[in-house]
């Protein structure tokens, strides 16, 4: 018997970018699906809901992938995929398996030999890139910089050493509450001349991407408490 599809379905990053994430190829598909994969149920089904699902979600089966579920036995996420039916992938938003526990799961879909199918949807990290100005030939992500101070004025040094070494664009976030203290903590400890990007809330209405060197942020406000926040750095 072949094996179903695993699609990596893409989210909206922000409430009202609906519009601008969603294409019609997805609410074609979304609509034939009735199993899905999710990083979180309640997120999962309300992206559904705001993308114009009409399958009653009580028809739906969903599996969590999050931070609570036991990623030590994968085979229960696989058993409709192994009958047959095609699966949809999801994550919190944004893109699946980018900066994201879903890689697990497609990790393991190509070692059962599960075809997988990416659908195209925004990437913070790309539209980030995008629209810093800053090197997109080669870049490096880093999620999460250490939470000890001492560590991640280290960690940020080594960043700005090796933006310029390899000529690279380093790209991190951090937890949303401490944005603020990340943002004070670069104009701290980077040179003048380096770059920074920030970019919070893309595309959403109040979207903001701001590019200029260390020195030049000195004299910019900026308050990203609790805000969807990317950061960028180049030499």
């Amino acid at each position: 018997m072949p094996k179903g599809v695993l699609y990596l379905i893409p989210v909206p990053l922000a409430e009202q970018a609906v519009g601008r994430s969603v294409t019609p190829l997805h609410h074609q598909l979304i609509n034939t699906l009735k199993t899905y994969i999710v990083e979180n149920e309640k997120t999962a089904r309300h992206w559904l809901k705001a993308m114009d699902f009409i399958v009653p979600q009580s028809d739906l089966t969903l599996y969590s992938y999050g931070k609570h579920a036991d990623k030590t036995e994968l085979s229960g996420y696989f058993k409709e995929l192994e009958r047959g039916e095609d699966v949809g992938l999801m994550s919190e938003a944004g893109c699946p398996a980018i900066a994201d526990p879903g890689s697990e799961i497609v990790a393991e879909a190509h070692r059962r030999g599960i075809k997988v199918v990416p659908l195209v949807g925004p990437s913070s990290i790309l539209l980030a890139l995008m629209a810093s100005g800053f090197n997109g030939q080669s870049f490096t992500f880093h999620g999460y910089l250490p939470i000890d101070k001492a560590q991640r004025t280290k960690v940020i040094r080594d960043l700005e050493s090796n933006s310029v070494r390899l000529n690279q664009t380093q790209i991190f976030i951090e937890t949303p509450f401490r944005n603020n203290q990340m943002l004070d903590e670069l104009l701290r400890t980077c040179k003048p001349q380096t770059r920074l990007c920030v970019a919070w809330n893309l595309t959403g209405e109040d979207e903001h991407i701001l590019s200029d060197t260390i020195a030049g942020w000195k004299h910019k406000k900026a308050d990203l408490h609790k805000q969807a926040a990317i950061f960028l750095l180049y030499r």
